[in-house]
């Protein structure tokens, strides 16, 4: 029996490593030790044919080499029908034998073939043999990089997955050469300007130019893309940077041209269209002249103070080519401010450009960036936004330190703290002393529509209605639609019993505030009260007419 037992352990560990090795998925398992100990009464069985060993190995022939320890040849007591007596073999295996380069690997013990023979046993039940495990898998197939150390064998994965990955992505390897190649990026980033993304095509230009700043045209390109993103100082900046790089670069001669007539700066665009080759038109040219022209009428008209040919001339301006120009919005402000078209100027300094300040100076100076921002200054106060306009004061005093702008600055302080404090007295419903804080306020600036509505208001509490309509009056003329001035002088007009005017406040709110319930409720009472008026005067008119009748017959 036990030379039974070692025969079968020796013919299943053959099988299983041949298995392993060749994946011969056809290969029948052997029978168990019990089933052939169960026949031995009745047959006697044959012995198996040994296997051949060998100590050389050929270049025309498959080997495999097993050698058996002593202990397991010797029969022993402690042997038994289980695998145990297989933890004192050792088996050299040739893993390529069809290979002429093949060296030899160190013999392993039984441990580290148990799983591949216990692997071997778990078949299923078409007889096709499972896969070893992971263990087997390392310990057959991976000998030739046992030896090499862990540095070499993490490059040789990360190597492998980077091969894998572009092999799975074929565009990887030309896209990381397209991002070291800045003509192509140059390249992508005008297909994607001429599908309108600008942002994209300026992220690229960026490339290009982070790779070879050397280039003039990357700049170029990129001074366009900012010009249809309206951000035409810095698309000014790249252009002249282009034209530093290369002065005979008559694109970006032509584009800075255009890039100057929009900002006003009329006679910078000439000279930069005479340098711009055969790009240049002479309708270009006549422009820019006839641009200049105007400008020189603004500025007259603005050294003489006189705004309403200030506002023609600037308005001409715009519409010539300069509808980007910050000088011009400013001087077209300056002049609905001193006409008291209040609203009119606070709508042009929002429709106008609103650069930073550091790059406008950089470009056009100190002194007129600081003119721009006082008048900034002096509309946003206007309308009510005192903190916004004393913080741009201020900014304007850090620009220039004249005496103009010094004035301002105190004028707008005062007007916001006139207000501060008409504000608090009348929450403390003391409207006497509100009233005389807002006139205070006033004294500075007759014509602040915010303060003359909220003297109303003192007023209307006060029941001085008379006044009060005057205030909202004023207001309503510098802002025409200053809701609050136009609901308060409505509601004044209801307690002078002015039903006609009354209603047609109302109605003038209802076309700007169409879901105001509280100002229907107030038409609704207007009309009732128009109608009662008109029955009652009816009724005296017939009485009138009745009484005369009677005293003519009488007669």
């Amino acid at each position: 029996m036990g030379g039974i037992t070692d025969k079968s352990v020796e013919i299943q560990l053959g099988c299983g490593l041949m298995a392993a090795f060749f994946q011969r998925g056809n290969c029948k398992q052997i029978k168990s030790v019990s089933q052939i100990s169960n026949k031995s009464s009745t047959k006697k069985l044959a012995k198996p044919p040994s296997i051949t060993l060998r100590n050389s190995i050929s270049h025309d022939r498959k080997h495999v080499r097993r050698s058996t320890s002593d202990g397991t040849r010797s029969s022993s007591k402690k042997q038994s029908s289980n695998f145990s007596s297989t933890n004192k073999m050792s088996q050299v295996v040739n893993l390529a034998p069809n290979t002429q380069n093949l060296r030899r690997v160190r013999a392993f013990t039984s441990s580290d073939l148990s799983p591949t023979v216990i692997n071997h046993q778990k078949s299923n039940m078409n007889g096709t043999i499972n896969r070893a495990s992971s263990t087997g898998n390392i310990m057959l197939l991976g000998q030739r990089i046992q030896n090499r150390s862990s540095d070499q064998k993490s490059t040789l994965q990360k190597g492998r997955v980077l091969m894998g990955n572009i092999v799975r992505q074929p565009n990887l390897r030309s896209y990381m050469l397209n991002q070291l190649d800045p003509d192509v990026l140059k390249s992508m980033g005008n297909e994607q300007y001429r599908q309108g993304r600008f942002e994209e095509a300026m992220a690229l230009y960026n490339q290009a130019i982070a790779i070879n700043p050397k280039n003039a045209c990357y700049y170029s390109n990129k001074s366009a893309a900012l010009m249809n993103l309206n951000r035409l100082i810095e698309a000014m900046i790249e252009c002249r940077e282009a034209i530093r790089l290369d002065p005979f670069y008559h694109n970006a001669q032509y584009r800075l041209a255009r890039l100057y007539l929009r900002l006003g700066e009329a006679e910078k665009a000439i000279d930069h269209y005479e340098k711009s080759g055969p790009k240049v038109y002479k309708r270009d040219i006549a422009e820019a002249q006839d641009l200049k022209r105007i400008i020189c009428n603004c500025i007259e008209a603005h050294r003489l103070k006189d705004y309403s040919i200030l506002l023609n001339e600037s308005h001409n301006a715009l519409f010539s080519g300069a509808d980007s120009a910050p000088q011009i919005f400013a001087m077209r402000a300056e002049a609905l401010m001193k006409l008291y078209r209040h609203e009119e100027a606070y709508t042009t300094i929002q429709k106008g450009p609103n650069f930073k300040t550091e790059l406008y100076t950089r470009l056009f100076g100190s002194t007129k960036t600081a003119y721009l921002i006082i008048i900034r200054a002096q509309v946003y106060a206007l309308v009510g936004r005192f903190d916004d306009g004393i913080t741009a004061a201020q900014e304007a005093a850090k620009l220039d330190l004249s005496n103009e702008i010094i004035t301002i600055f105190r004028r707008i302080k005062g007007l916001a703290s006139a207000r501060i404090k008409g504000n608090k007295l009348f929450k403390e419903s003391k409207y006497i002393e509100a009233c005389s804080m807002y006139t205070e306020g006033l004294e500075q600036d007759p014509y602040n529509s915010v303060l003359l509505f909220n003297r109303a208001t003192c007023r209307f509490k006060l029941g001085q209605f008379e006044k009060a309509v005057e205030d909202c009056s004023t207001a309503i003329v510098l802002r025409p639609s200053y809701t609050k001035a136009r609901l308060r002088r409505a509601n004044c007009y209801m307690k002078f019993e002015r039903w006609e005017a009354a209603i047609q406040e109302f109605e003038m709110l209802l076309q700007e505030k169409q879901g105001d319930e509280e100002v229907k409720r107030a038409l609704l009472d207007a009309k009732i009260q128009l109608e009662r008026e008109r029955d009652e005067d009816q009724k005296q008119r017939k009485l009138c007419n009745g009484s005369n009748l009677v005293s003519v017959t009488s007669n």
